[in-house]
């Protein structure tokens, strides 16, 4: 895990580095994305705006979902849930 420092500097890890061809003097672009953040080598925003590179980033995404759900199968009693939505609001009423 990466430390900001007290100029604000962060330093990348260096599989990260190697993975995406990152080396020193390199630009990067900081993304706000949602509650995140994205790091985007310099070269690469042209392609990061292609709405054609962004679908094939989401259908990755989708699949590597997909596979980690086929991994773990939803765990559901075999008497379901045991309980109605009428439940609920019996419940909360006053007696």
């Amino acid at each position: 895990m990466a430390k900001v420092t007290s100029k604000l500097q962060v330093t990348v890890p260096k599989a990260i580095a190697t993975q995406y061809g990152i080396r020193p003097g390199d630009e990067i672009e900081w993304v706000p994305a949602g509650d995140a953040i994205r790091v985007i080598p310099a070269g690469r925003q042209a392609r990061a705006a292609d709405p054609q590179w962004k679908l094939k980033l989401f259908d990755a995404a989708t699949e590597r979902q997909r596979v980690r759900q086929s991994k773990s199968p939803r765990r559901r009693a075999r008497g379901g849930r045991r309980w109605k939505r009428e439940d609920l609001y019996d419940r909360a009423r006053p007696r």
